[in-house]
């Protein structure tokens, strides 16, 4: 729609009936869904008085500032749907409008990192990690009304579409006590703060010295972000945050034109809000199990191929923001997801599985992979053993006389001669198997290498 139409629109706005409002807040609640759910993130860390851990277990800080974990992630967060155990997490909000933020980046020498940006809308703009081979240093990252020079020892400006960006650096860990020490003097390098506050001097800082906040977050499902009672009275500062990219001018106009109809009839907004609360719960909520969508890959696996690189393909982004919200672009990892046997049957606690990879046939990549285990919520389950994924981290899998792996999958401890491979699951309960790709081989990009099948043994 051309700028002149939509002053014409509105200047002289059209009555428009129930039925239609209904239709359109539906598909806006939508596609708008994932965009909202992040600003309410935003939300929740302009709360906070200064780095530190939510409930003592999530990374939390004020905006245009940065909070790191010093270890993998607990089992107890609620925050974020389907957390791994293979990297350190640092988290970031940035409200760019405010200022730039440089980000701050140590020496990781072969280690495996990723330094992931991306936009309300989870599409992502920043490329730093190891598989970019980026340099120890700093980086700027700017909105889109910034026209400022970077200083001197700025090695590259990354420009976020919209004045809120996300940032989230991960950095591989092995499960052992020596290389937890080892990552502790890397991390300390790591550091997001506002342009004015850049000297060309590393800052440093011990992550385990944290403080920590009590807030909400408990349950046994993801803290809820998206609220249709309030979500259409945050909506314009939302699509005024990252405006329209080319080809969204008519989603943003169907966006505004509903606001201005609710604006001028109460009763209106009234029936958006109950159709808003219908979207959430017969589309939406669906969307949390991985076997409602997604690109078949082999046995019942299914995948993405456009993680956080969505476009126009607004159900993909919202089905991802739904079930396992930022995840890194393709280039830096896959995905694939599990619900299912070979069969066909749901994976269930009841019954004990095997995921064998044949010999040399364990995921392709120049980083890691992991296969972690969650519940039906996307959580981790709490075992015996303290263990929620396998993967390369585990330097004690141990593989068959002909070079396979077995990986183990059972409620019941195998013995302590197969030990080393049991990925313990919750008995009697659902579950959902989970397969990262670090730093992907073309093979795992294009679907040349597929998964093994979960077979029920028993």
């Amino acid at each position: 729609m051309s700028r002149t139409n939509d002053t014409v629109f509105n200047t002289r706005p059209m009555q428009i009936t129930e039925p239609y409002a209904r239709m359109t807040a539906r598909h806006v609640y939508f596609w708008a869904w994932p965009l909202v759910n992040v600003y309410n993130r935003r939300l929740a860390f302009d709360r906070a008085p200064e780095p530190g851990l939510m409930n003592g277990v999530l990374p939390l800080a004020p905006l245009n500032a940065l909070s790191m974990l010093h270890d993998y992630i607990a089992p107890e967060q609620r925050w974020v749907a389907c957390p791994n155990q293979d990297v350190v997490y640092g988290a970031g909000i940035a409200a760019l409008e405010r200022s730039p933020v440089v980000l701050q980046v140590p020496d990781f020498g072969d280690r495996f990192w990723v330094y992931e940006g991306v936009d309300l809308r989870t599409e992502s703009f920043l490329t730093l990690g190891s598989m970019y081979d980026s340099k120890a240093g700093f980086y700027l990252i700017v909105g889109p009304n910034w026209n400022g020079t970077p200083p001197d020892g700025i090695k590259a400006v990354f420009a976020c579409p919209g004045n809120t960006a996300m940032l989230v650096p991960r950095i591989f860990q092995d499960d052992s006590d020596a290389d937890r020490a080892a990552t502790q003097e890397l991390i300390s390098g790591l550091d997001i703060y506002p342009l004015d506050r850049f000297d060309g001097t590393a800052k440093r800082r011990d992550w385990r010295q944290l403080p920590k906040f009590m807030g909400d977050g408990s349950g046994s499902e993801e803290t809820k972000w998206v609220f249709p009672e309030s979500f259409f009275d945050q909506l314009p500062e939302v699509l005024a945050d990252v405006p329209a990219r080319p080809g969204e001018e008519a989603l943003y106009a169907e966006g505004y034109a509903l606001l201005g109809a609710i604006r001028r009839d109460p009763s209106l907004k009234t029936a958006v809000i109950d159709e808003a609360k219908r979207c959430e719960v017969e589309v939406i909520a669906p969307l949390l199990q991985f076997r409602n969508w997604g690109i078949a890959a082999g046995y019942n696996w299914s995948t993405i191929a456009n993680g956080a690189r969505f476009g126009g393909d607004y159900f993909t982004r919202t089905a991802v923001a739904r079930s396992n919200i930022l995840v890194n672009s393709a280039s830096e990892t896959c995905y694939l997801y599990q619900d299912l046997d070979a069969d066909g049957a749901r994976l269930n606690g009841g019954n004990r599985y095997e995921v064998t990879f044949a010999a040399g046939q364990t995921p392709p990549v120049g980083g890691f992979w992991s296969l972690t285990l969650y519940d039906e919520h996307h959580f981790f389950v709490p075992n015996p053993i303290h263990r929620y994924s396998l993967g390369t981290k585990n330097t004690s899998l141990q593989s068959g006389s002909d070079g396979s792996l077995t990986i183990l999958v059972q409620p019941d401890s195998p013995g302590p001669a197969r030990a080393s491979n049991w990925l313990p699951a919750p008995a009697g309960a659902d579950f959902t198997l989970y397969l990262r790709a670090y730093g992907p081989e073309p093979a795992v990009i294009d679907g040349t290498w597929t998964p093994p099948a979960v077979r029920r043994v028993n």
